[in-house]
């Protein structure tokens, strides 16, 4: 018999017997699963066992392999800065730069994929950093006007494209992986969930202009997506590209939203293969009025004009701020069929026709000449 030692605290004891206890349950069990003893376990119980564990290796094995793949070809969007020293008015600025999101190779001939709100700044000076250091400079960016999309050329790449994926076979419940740059500190950071939801619509804010921007038809995962991913993919379990990570909700948890990669190829081969992308775009900010705003406002259901791009086709044609598009080309605007999607298979030069609702509850229709898009 053991003699336990004298223990004036009685939770010390409970918690030591508790822990022998433990230990000699796991030797009888490892020593009846060996045959080693008299006891028997039931065979059905271990096979369950062993599958389970199976199971649980083959999908940890099945995101390191993704990951090991595809981490090579997620690049960090770097920006430099010239900074002073707030303390010296007299010292001489210097340059600094700092992370500020993601991006994917999708070209061997050096055409990266990144949120258009990364490098949005026209003035600034940005520059594409692979996961091992190395730096490359940017010959020309592209800005699409109708998602929070731009593609980047460098220079001299070497680097491996990734594959992409059909974002149109996606279904809720799948697993997904998103790789970036998270808080622009936290290098090629790997995150998994699943595709919690397709077709959403979110509004928002863009931090240059101090506008807020509607995104339509995403992604939305579970996966934590932080400040700092932008721009990064959003894989599935073969690792092919199924989303371009775009954004969280702000004060929600555990909710990200991605572009579907099928909305970004015809994009993405124009480019590459014309070196520019031919856009029709109507320059309007927007945010979608549903059913139940409209009701509860006493306004038509439609698109809310935010704001108007000086100079674009909307402010030649007479649009203006607040208000509403109810319909394009005699179709309900909704969050069904947006703006964007209207627009999305013109071409410039073309003519679309708006029904516009302006408060006063007046109505009337006119024709929009679309331009080609400033992409930048």
């Amino acid at each position: 018999m053991v003699k336990l030692p004298k223990m004036k605290d009685p939770v010390k004891y409970i918690s030591l017997t508790v822990a022998i206890g433990a230990l000699v349950g796991l030797l009888t069990f490892r020593l009846a699963a060996e045959g080693k003893l008299p006891v028997k376990i039931n065979s059905t119980t271990l096979q369950t066992i062993n599958n389970q564990t199976r199971t649980i290796v083959q999908e940890e094995n099945a995101i390191i392999s993704v990951v090991e793949a595809t981490s090579p070809s997620v690049v960090a969007i770097g920006v430099t800065q010239r900074v002073s020293n707030p303390f010296d008015p007299f010292s001489i600025p210097r340059s600094r730069q700092s992370t500020i999101g993601t991006g994917f190779v999708v070209s061997d001939k050096g055409v990266v994929v990144t949120n258009k709100h990364v490098v949005d700044d026209p003035a600034a000076q940005f520059s594409v950093v692979s996961k091992e250091g190395k730096k490359y400079e940017i010959e020309r960016i592209y800005r699409d006007p109708n998602f929070d999309l731009a593609l980047v050329k460098i220079k001299g790449s070497d680097l491996k494209s990734l594959e992409m994926g059909d974002s149109a076979k996606i279904k809720v419940g799948q697993t997904v992986i998103a790789i970036g740059n998270a808080l622009g500190r936290f290098d090629n950071t790997v995150t998994t969930g699943v595709v919690s939801g397709v077709g959403r619509d979110i509004t928002i804010p863009d931090f240059f202009t101090g506008t807020r921007e509607t995104l339509d038809n995403l992604i939305q995962t579970d996966a934590a997506i932080n400040p700092g991913n932008s721009g990064g993919p959003l894989l599935n379990s073969a690792g092919q590209v199924i989303g371009v990570n775009v954004a969280t909700t702000e004060g929600a948890q555990n909710i990200g939203f991605a572009i579907p990669i099928e909305s970004v190829k015809p994009i993405i081969d124009e480019f590459v293969n014309t070196g520019a992308v031919t856009r029709a775009y109507m320059g309007i900010r927007y945010r979608v009025i549903t059913k139940d705003v409209a009701i509860l406002n006493e306004v038509p259901q439609g698109a809310y004009i935010q704001e108007i791009v000086a100079g674009s086709p909307a402010e030649k044609s007479g649009i203006k701020v607040g208000d509403i598009i109810t319909k394009i080309d005699g179709r309900g605007v909704s969050s069904d069929n947006t703006i964007a999607d209207s627009i999305r298979s013109k071409k410039p030069g073309q003519n679309v026709s708006v029904e516009i609702w302006s408060e006063g509850n007046s109505t009337r229709t006119i024709n929009v000449t679309l331009e080609q898009a400033p992409g930048g």
